[in-house]
């Protein structure tokens, strides 16, 4: 290889080629594109239908920060409570002739301090109130018994307890005491009264004892002839019979129980 010869070949590998790169393009293009755009388009309408929605529903329903809940129905609102294996614990029923709870115990608490004011279940209903007021016309009809400690009329009323077709019992191991502090206490019956004491003694103590209509025996001895002159009889002897009924006799100087016992033979 001649000089000149060497010269060319080295300058021709030298030369910078003049040949450009390929570009390979990146990213979505054709249907692909219009899809995605599609899909992205129907996200945002469906987004704004459901804020539309929402916005609707609390609109509708009164959903507001101030107001209370109100719910709302034709004919009855339903709640349900339920355990982990889906089986019915617990029922509110809100309906046009009455409200009914279902449960195994419905409890009513204060608001301040929790107290229980009303509690009731299959065994005892139990009222924890400091005052059970009942304003009923009829007052209240127990139809068993009946346990408290203290029972009192509202100011200026009166107490009753009344059985109308049965007896009326009240019962107390160490005594029963009736007490009308500033009236009048009254017991009536239609048919006896008793008052037994087993063990005691029944005390009556009052300035007076009035026993009212009494019969009076006719005292029937000859010395004593009824007179238009004879003074009017204002005195009388309280005499008992043998069965325990109590009739007066004209006072005298001595006891005139005998005389006039004519009242013990029609007892």
């Amino acid at each position: 290889m001649t000089r000149e010869q060497y010269i060319l070949a080295t300058q021709q590998n030298s030369l910078p080629r003049t040949e450009h790169p390929q570009f390979y393009p990146v990213g979505i293009y054709g249907w692909r594109k219009r899809c995605l755009y599609f899909f992205v388009l129907l996200l945002l309408v469906t987004m704004i239908v459901n804020l539309a929605m929402t916005i609707w529903i609390l609109k509708v329903m009164n959903f507001t920060v101030d107001s209370p809940l109100v719910l709302q129905s034709d004919r009855n609102v339903t709640v349900n409570a339920r355990n982990h294996m889906g089986q019915l614990t617990g029922q509110l029923t809100v309906g046009a002739d009455a409200v009914e709870a279902q449960s195994k115990r419905f409890e009513v608490r204060a608001s301040e301090g929790g107290k229980i004011l009303f509690s009731a279940d299959e065994d005892e209903i139990v009222i924890g109130a400091d005052r059970l007021k009942v304003t009923g016309t009829e007052g209240a009809v127990f139809g068993h018994s009946v346990e408290t400690p203290h029972i009192r009329a509202e100011p200026s009323q009166d107490l009753k307890l009344e059985s109308p077709t049965r007896s009326l019992v009240m019962e107390a191991p160490r005594g029963v005491q009736v007490n009308a502090a500033a009236g009048d206490l009254k017991a009536t019956c239609r048919k006896e009264l008793h008052l037994q004491s087993t063990e005691g003694e029944i005390f009556l103590n009052a300035d007076t004892i009035r026993l009212g209509n009494l019969p009076v025996g006719s005292f029937s001895s000859s010395s004593s002839s009824p007179s238009s002159t004879a003074p009017r009889q204002t005195i009388y002897e309280l005499c008992v019979c043998p069965n325990g009924k109590l009739y007066l006799s004209p006072a005298g100087a001595s006891s005139t129980c005998q005389s006039s016992s004519n009242i013990c033979l029609w007892s």
